[in-house]
């Protein structure tokens, strides 16, 4: 159990039988009455955001989690196979529980989020970036960098990412997983 003014970004509790990370607090003092924290709270299983106001004295369930490397192997209809960087095991995701599946290739290493208590698997994350190789785009014209225009580009994985005129197939690309926002071209 933790106190509600011990929260901080990242914290995992469970709230209501469902599990929640913080990704935003805030200590709010009014003028009358008393502190209390007002966080956003994000559903680990659905991906929906929480408002929440906690009063500063109020006990919470935190769960403890843990982040161990696994290398993403193959994929089995909606269930993703990884491996375990330290024990070698195989472990099973299902496709919904990965942030950024759209943007992971074979052997990539990505970070596995699971409940310590119960060793259960709450979620996958990728790399904040990553670098794709472009498989097909309509070529870019001399002298269309001038503007701020987007063009669709297919890259590796299947995904299609927004990308300036100038990207040519061919060439490798920094992806934001997050969004699948382009970041810029990777120099060789």
């Amino acid at each position: 159990m933790i106190n509600s003014q011990d929260i901080k970004n990242g914290t995992c509790i469970r709230l209501d039988g469902k599990l929640y990370f913080c990704v935003e607090f805030l200590h709010v003092k009014p003028g009358k009455g008393n502190t209390f924290m007002r966080t956003k709270l994000k559903d680990v299983v659905k991906g929906g955001i929480l408002d929440r106001r906690f009063n500063i004295d109020e006990k919470l369930e935190d769960v403890r989690v843990e982040r161990r490397p696994h290398q993403y192997t193959y994929r089995e209809g909606e269930h993703y196979h990884f491996m375990n960087q330290e024990t070698y095991e195989d472990v099973i995701i299902d496709k919904n529980l990965i942030n950024g599946v759209d943007y992971m290739k074979e052997e990539e290493i990505v970070d596995v989020v699971s409940d310590a208590s119960t060793d259960t698997v709450l979620f996958a994350d990728l790399p904040a970036k990553v670098q794709l190789k472009v498989t097909y785009t309509e070529p870019g014209v001399k002298g269309d960098t001038a503007t701020n225009t987007l063009k669709p580009a297919t890259v590796e994985t299947g995904a299609e990412v927004r990308v300036p005129l100038f990207i040519n197939e061919g060439e490798i690309i920094e992806v934001n997983t997050a969004d699948g926002s382009y970041c810029g071209r990777v120099r060789s």
